[in-house]
């Protein structure tokens, strides 16, 4: 029988190492894990970004929609409905007809009140006329020469802590009626605009004279009441045949349509009125069918009987403000009825076949087109709030709810230029908020994009030459123990807040570059001139002169080259200013040049954002020329090449992808940069590449408006549409400079 030997037992050191290599194994696993599942988590976050722009842009884009809420039956009358409306909560409805009658109808128990005016014992009325809808205004012109003057109004209460609306009428004069022409002469055509101090009427007599009749109004100072001084012009040069008559809200222009004309009247002064325009509305094979002034009273909308609502409004020309054609909407059928907003560009349109059309003219969008549910319609209005619709027909009125959040919005509007009320021509401009409510927005994000990549595009001028010449220098040129403090350093002002450098930028930089403009120009040219000549002068230079500074501290020779030469250049400033531009160089650019000058400008902007940059890129290119195989370099030397020769041609090839990274990453730091550019320029939405004027960025321009801006509101959604495009824009140059990169590592790699 074999004896079998027995193995010995594992050593206490095999044991040992066993379990370290497990635990090694199990740390390496978790480390692996870790690391997966941070870079999804990333990758996570980012789509989680992206959708939650995506979620609060996406209401911008969408549809207006009108539902009905409800329907309440009125007394039939043959008189037209001269003004309806609601007021802001949509409970309180009101219809004016042309017989002098007012009504007003409870939206929520379905009630209706018959109100009275006090209209003039004996007399007949012979016009009426309403103002815009954000007044809720309205005239009765009378057979004996007398006006009635009177406007809607709801008085909110709150008996035993429930909201109690009372509508109301009110008279702005100190009594309803006031005597407007003389006893024997009839107002046959009416159109009135008022305001605290000053009231104006037009009205036709029974010879077809027109007549201005100016009120201008002044508080006494003992009783507090309001005196009124009339005044009283006859209008020249009037049509014979008047179809319409409006007034302007700021009682400055008067307008009468006649046939296919409107004839323009400037009235600011009732002792001097004049025919200002006289405007030609014709369109083939079509009539005009009503003129109405859009929300603001800069526009003229004109109906034709061919379907199509035509915009005009006045352009600053060589004979001065002139209205003209800017733009049309067609395919709306014949239009019966011509709604606008009380302060958007926003207006309805109803046609003869109860088709309803909402339209914005900034953006050219329409925003609905749909039948409405009734028949034999008299009129349509809107809510004060823009949330309702209002129509009356022989049958009552009728109450619609409508949902139209964001007309202003549109990717033309966006992105492409628009002919705005009172520019001179079709332009990029970004004016989110005003002084007045009925101001049109102007939301163009082309000039924001422009500006972002102006300022990238000035920074990284500055920035990259600087920064990769570095970067090539400290790397391959370098002794390692200046390399040892050079490169911490410059990394050190990569930690440096931003908001410091702006703050610097916007105080200190934009003044001295504005008063020795010459001598920052002459520093950009002679520093790098003085840096050669120097380096050429020390290159000839005997050994007993080199012999003074060791070869390992040469490179620090030029630090007091350069602060001389931009000292000096700083000391000749003034002077070559009094030589080249007679003492004004701001005068000589903005005169001679034509060309504008901003204190905080593109320059600026340039300078201090280089400087934010400049570490970035520095520090990811000399990582890469160091990290350059030495056997490369040590292999071309010693065929027989030049130092020169071995860096342009093995090392930075080699080290070209992560160069071509430390570019896009410091272009992606300039594209991204808030503070500097918020603190550095005057924050003007233009478009001009000029390094003396400023520009307003995505970035900046979100940090200064996202605070102002309404939860939920159209400004609200663009900002982070503005962010988006921002994010779009990282995420690009990102794309672009991994695919570069992986593409010259791949050409590269065989070196």
């Amino acid at each position: 029988m074999e004896r079998q030997v027995a193995k010995p037992a594992p050593l206490k050191h095999d044991i040992l190492q066993a379990r370290r290599g497990n635990r090694r194994a199990v740390k390496d696993k978790l480390t692996q894990l870790g690391v997966s599942f941070g870079g999804i988590m990333v990758f996570v976050a980012l789509l989680l970004i992206f959708f939650y722009l995506l979620y609060v842009i996406n209401p911008i884009f969408a549809s207006a929609s009108v539902t009905p809420k409800a329907s309440i039956a009125v007394p039939p009358s043959q008189s037209q409905v001269l003004l309806l409306g609601s007021d802001e909560q949509r409970q309180q409805l009101y219809r004016v007809l042309n017989d002098g009658s007012v009504d007003f109808v409870s939206a929520v128990n379905q009630q209706v009140h018959h109100q009275a005016l006090p209209l003039p014992a004996g007399a007949t009325i012979t016009s009426a006329a309403r103002s815009m809808p954000s007044q809720q205004a309205f005239a009765f012109g009378f057979d004996n020469g007398q006006v009635l003057l009177a406007n809607i109004d709801f008085v909110v209460t709150y008996p035993n802590n429930q909201r109690l609306i009372t509508p109301t009428i009110r008279y702005p004069l100190t009594t309803p009626t006031l005597q407007l022409a003389s006893v024997d002469q009839a107002v046959r055509q009416l159109a009135f605009a008022y305001s605290k101090q000053q009231l104006s009427f037009i009205y036709a007599d029974d010879a077809q004279h027109w007549h201005l009749v100016r009120m201008d109004g002044e508080q006494n100072m003992l009783t507090e009441e309001v005196e009124w001084q009339t005044s009283q012009q006859q209008l020249p040069d009037t049509p014979s045949k008047v179809s319409q008559q409006l007034l302007t809200p700021d009682q400055q222009q008067a307008l009468l349509l006649s046939g296919n004309k409107l004839f323009i009247y400037h009235i600011q002064q009732a002792n001097d009125v004049s025919l200002q325009q006289v405007v030609s509305l014709e369109r083939a094979n079509a009539r005009v069918t009503d003129v109405e002034l859009l929300a603001g009273a800069s526009s003229v909308l004109v109906s034709y009987s061919d379907g199509v609502v035509a915009q005009y409004f006045q352009v600053n020309g060589e004979n001065g403000r002139r209205y003209q054609y800017i733009r049309q909407f067609s395919k709306l059928g014949q239009v019966d009825d011509l709604a606008s907003e009380f302060y958007r560009r926003s207006f309805a349109t109803v046609s003869d076949s109860g088709q309803l059309t909402l339209l914005y003219t900034t953006s050219e969008r329409q925003l609905l087109s749909q039948q409405l549910p009734v028949e034999n319609l008299q009129a349509v209005a809107f809510s004060p709030r823009a949330d309702g619709l209002i129509t009356a027909t022989t049958d009552g009125l009728q109450l619609f709810d409508v949902s139209n959040p964001h007309p202003e919005v549109s990717w033309s509007a966006l992105w492409q230029q628009v002919w705005y009320e009172g520019y001179p021509e079709p332009d990029y401009v970004w004016q989110s908020t005003s002084g007045t409510d009925d101001f049109e927005a102007k939301f163009s994000l082309t000039p924001l994009a422009f500006g972002t990549l102006k300022a990238a595009l000035y920074a990284m001028l500055f920035a990259t030459p600087i920064a990769l010449a570095g970067a090539i220098y400290t790397a391959y040129f370098m002794s390692s123990k200046v390399r040892s403090v050079v490169k911490p350093t410059i990394e050190i002002m990569e930690a440096l807040p931003t908001v410091i450098l702006g703050f610097l930028a916007g105080l200190w930089l934009a003044p001295l570059v504005e008063s020795h403009l010459p001598g920052l120009l002459m520093l950009l040219i002679f520093e790098p001139i003085g840096v050669l000549l120097v380096a050429y002068a020390w290159s000839i230079s005997p050994p007993v002169v080199k012999q003074w500074l060791p070869e390992n501290y040469q490179e620090l020779m030029l630090i007091p080259v350069v602060c001389f030469i931009g000292w000096l250049c700083f000391q000749l400033s003034p002077a070559v200013e009094m030589w080249l531009f007679d003492g004004d160089s701001r005068l000589f650019i903005t005169q001679t040049l034509g060309l504008g000058f901003d204190q905080r400008n593109a320059l600026v902007v340039g300078i201090a954002m280089g400087f934010a940059v400049i570490p970035t890129i520095f520090s990811i290119a000399e990582d890469a020329i160091f990290s350059v195989p030495r056997h490369l370099s040590n292999g071309s030397l010693a065929l027989g090449a030049t130092p020169w020769q071995t860096l342009t041609r093995v090392v930075l090839l080699t080290a070209s992808p992560g160069i071509f990274s430390a570019v896009m990453m410091g272009l992606g730091r300039a594209v991204g940069e808030t503070m500097i550019v918020l603190m550095a320029t005057g924050n003007t939405a233009i478009m001009n590449w000029s390094m003396f004027e400023g520009m307003r960025t995505l970035a900046a321009n979100i940090a200064v408006e996202m605070p102002e801006s309404a939860i939920g509101s159209s400004h609200y959604r663009i900002l982070f549409l503005a962010a988006f495009v921002l994010f779009l824009f990282t995420f690009v140059f990102n794309t672009i400079a991994e695919v570069v990169r992986q593409r010259l590592r791949e050409r590269y790699s065989a070196l």
